[in-house]
C-alpha cells in the first residue's frame, strides 16, 4: 500500500492524499507537480527513476488506511538527476 507522503522532498509543499498534484517514482519519493515537472524535469533526483502523478486513495479509505505523516525533505532543495 502506498505511504502518501505529506509534502514535497524539494519544496516542502503540502500534498493532501486527495490531491492530484503529487508525483511519485517506484520507490515513493514524493514531490509536487510543480517540482516533478520543472527542475527534476520527471526524473527522481534520489534513484533516477520516473516520476508519475500518485493515485488519489477513494474518499472512504483513509480512516482505515490513514496517510502517513513522515515529512522528507532534501537538504538545500533538489536538483535533476
Amino acid at each position: 500500500m502506498l505511504a502518501l507522503r505529506p509534502n514535497c522532498e524539494c519544496c516542502d509543499r503540502d500534498l493532501p492524499p486527495e490531491t492530484r498534484d503529487a508525483m511519485i517514482c517506484s520507490f515513493e519519493c514524493t514531490f509536487c507537480k510543480a517540482c516533478a515537472e520543472g527542475v527534476l524535469k520527471g526524473r527522481c533526483p534520489n534513484c533516477g527513476g520516473e516520476l508519475v502523478r500518485r493515485p488519489v486513495r477513494p474518499a472512504d479509505r483513509p480512516a482505515k488506511f490513514p496517510a502517513s505523516t513522515e515529512r522528507k525533505v532534501k537538504a538545500g532543495g533538489c536538483v535533476a538527476a
